[in-house]
């Protein structure tokens, strides 16, 4: 796929991973559009990108989908390549406590609704162009969980199966579906300073970048590259040393 004529559309793409790989795709001559929650974010990435273009969107909300959904087809006809990458983290107390399932709602509605509801709103549009994608970003942990953020690593494993159902619905039209797994990854997902031992986000964007232009249906990168074609002795292996 010629992703230097594509236009993308990129959820929670002013910040972090969305906005590495927005750079990416803009140094390789693709028009992209970010969308997010934050107007101040916004403006900090439409002034530090040229020609990027910025929609603001909270994808928890149902009706802000749609409206995104309806905005980028009208603004970006030629639209064809839909990166859901929003997401949040929370760590709850411990589920023996008592919960606020608002929390856990609006986690799932980030997480896991909003990429299943824009890839159904976007697909038709989609597969009417000569070559599309739909990038579902998902995680390492969709393999083996923290236990102590229940709830996100859950929404990340939903996201990696139904990327799997959607790219097997897809065999033989001019969609790809592609599945991008980061490992942990220095930004500030979840809160500052929680991920700074991660791997460093310019390290790995470019190693991303390079997968989703080789044409890879799963982009993983150390740990998470590991996770994703390991054995059940591995994973269950892992999540021990994860959750000792």
């Amino acid at each position: 796929m010629d992703f230097s004529r594509s236009t993308v559309l990129i959820t929670g793409g002013a910040s972090g991973i969305g906005l590495a790989l927005a750079r990416r795709f803009l140094a390789i001559g693709s028009s992209v559009v970010v969308a997010g929650r934050r107007e101040e974010q916004l403006s900090w990435a439409a002034a530090n990108c040229p020609g990027l273009h910025v929609l603001r969107c909270d994808v928890s909300r149902e009706d802000e989908r749609i409206r995104l959904a309806q905005e980028a087809v009208r603004r970006f006809p030629a639209l064809n390549v839909v990166i859901n990458n929003a997401g949040i983290q929370n760590r709850p107390a411990p589920l023996t406590h008592h919960q606020e399932w608002s929390s856990y709602r609006h986690e799932i509605a980030t997480n896991l609704e909003a990429p299943m509801h824009l890839s159904l709103l976007l697909l038709p549009h989609l597969l009417a162009q000569p070559q599309g994608a739909i990038m579902n970003v998902s995680s390492g942990l969709a393999f083996s969980p923290l236990s102590f953020m229940p709830c996100y690593c859950a929404t990340k494993a939903a996201i990696h199966s139904f990327t799997m159902s959607l790219r097997h619905q897809l065999r033989g039209t001019p969609v790809a579906v592609v599945e991008i797994i980061p490992p942990k990854v220095n930004t500030d997902l979840g809160g500052k300073g929680l991920h700074d031992d991660g791997v460093p986000l310019e390290e790995y964007a470019d190693a991303t970048f390079r997968g989703i232009l080789e044409g890879k249906e799963e982009v993983g990168f150390g740990t998470s590259e590991f996770l994703r074609g390991a054995s059940r002795e591995q994973l269950d292996a892992v999540f021990g040393k994860l959750n000792p």
